[in-house]
């Protein structure tokens, strides 16, 4: 399929809409896909560390 300026590129005879809008939802779900597991990485070791924190302070007072 051979179009003749971007412009028909883009409009892909009253499709375009269509096409483009399945591409930007396919983008937006593999970008979500990818930043949501790394937030929630994050906030994990976040969570863990505090976790670990707070139990190296009470192991230390109780020996003391």
């Amino acid at each position: 399929m051979y179009f003749d300026s971007f412009a028909a590129f883009l409009h892909m005879d009253g499709h375009g809409v269509f096409v483009w809008s399945v591409y930007g939802s396919a983008v937006l779900v593999m970008s979500l896909l990818s930043y949501l597991p790394l937030k929630r990485k994050k906030s994990t070791l976040a969570a863990l560390a505090s976790t670990l924190e707070s139990c190296a302070l009470s192991n230390s007072s109780e020996s003391h």
